[in-house]
């Protein structure tokens, strides 16, 4: 099971790379202001349902270095470190996030629910990240690192569940208001960035 310590930190890790403007969030959005609320939740709880693909795997590929090489899970760690602190340095030197695109095409709210959880599910950046990511916050003197992972992968997924369905939701508005003031952007990005910095250090120097 998972400390309360650990998942706060977690958490809090979690929202505020989510709420980053980033492809996922930023298209959610654009439905959202485009086609409507229902539209919106729907591309936005497609996307978020696709991180549990990417939990699976993480649970199997983690678990499976762990027991079969201690140096296959170093070059791993070392490997997701380094592409974390890259991540990071993207977003500290981005401008913001993109700009917003409209006009979208009519579809279905089923269509626009699978097109989300395929469009999460297949996105390779998106595995790298969750291999790299979800290891950092467990905790293996506790035992049952399948479980922890397993938990983590959730608990991101629920996040990103209301955040993305938030963002549906209010889309016109936050869509509004992003577009009044880019400079929030830029400083989500700032915050993400050291973020994910400070996460790939802490891996590779971590034993």
């Amino acid at each position: 099971m998972l400390t309360l310590t650990q998942t706060l930190g977690f958490l809090l890790a979690a929202l505020l790379i989510t709420a980053s403007p980033g492809p996922d969030n930023l298209m959610v959005l654009s439905m959202g202001m485009s086609r409507g609320r229902r539209q919106g939740i729907a591309f936005g709880v497609g996307c978020a349902l696709g991180c549990l693909s990417h939990t699976v795997l993480a649970v199997v590929g983690v678990s499976a270095l762990v027991a079969a090489s201690p140096l296959a899970f170093t070059a791993l760690k070392w490997g997701g470190g380094v592409y974390l602190i890259w991540l990071g340095v993207q977003a500290l030197r981005s401008q913001g996030g993109s700009t917003l695109q409209t006009g979208a095409r009519e579809q279905s709210l089923r269509g626009l629910f699978l097109k989300g959880l395929v469009a999460n599910a297949i996105n390779p950046k998106v595995v790298l990240f969750f291999l790299s990511f979800l290891p950092q916050f467990v905790l293996p003197a506790q035992g049952g690192v399948s479980l922890q992972l397993g938990l983590l992968g959730l608990l991101f997924t629920a996040q990103a569940l209301l955040l993305f369905g938030l963002l549906g939701w209010f889309a016109g508005s936050i869509g509004a208001w992003l577009q009044r003031r880019p400079r929030a952007g830029l400083w989500l990005d700032r915050l993400a960035g050291t973020v994910f910095v400070a996460l790939g250090l802490r891996m590779v120097v971590a034993r």
